[in-house]
């Protein structure tokens, strides 16, 4: 597996570790719909919680919520409305971005709530 990739799933783990010790469920990991892929869907009491997980090794080209292209975020939000009706949903829905930044040996985590999109 490329450096890059194990980078992502480490830092997917990371996320929903964060998100369980802040009481979040975890309802599902990896949802694919079209052409679109929903890192975690989570769920705090009514919310459900669409996150989007950047894992990055430097700031040096930006910040890793500032890789979330418009283009990904129309895709998001169709698999999402996809999610929502395919399972009946009748919940909030909230969309975050949780940024992480490996710094030497530790990882810092920064959780973005309502970060680019809210219905």
């Amino acid at each position: 597996m490329a450096k890059h990739n194990e980078l992502g799933k480490k830092g997917e783990q990371l996320a929903v570790d964060f998100l369980l010790e802040k009481g979040y469920e975890i309802v599902e990991r990896n949802y694919r719909f079209d052409k679109a892929e929903v890192d975690i869907i989570a769920k705090l009491e009514d919310i459900l919680a669409i996150i989007e997980v950047k894992t990055r090794s430097t700031t040096n080209y930006g910040n890793p919520q500032d890789f979330v292209k418009p283009k990904q975020i129309q895709r998001l939000v169709k698999a999402v409305n996809e999610y929502v009706i395919e399972n009946k949903l009748d919940v909030e829905v909230r969309f975050d971005i949780i940024a992480i930044v490996k710094d030497s040996k530790k990882f810092n985590i920064e959780h973005l709530e309502n970060a680019f999109y809210h219905f």
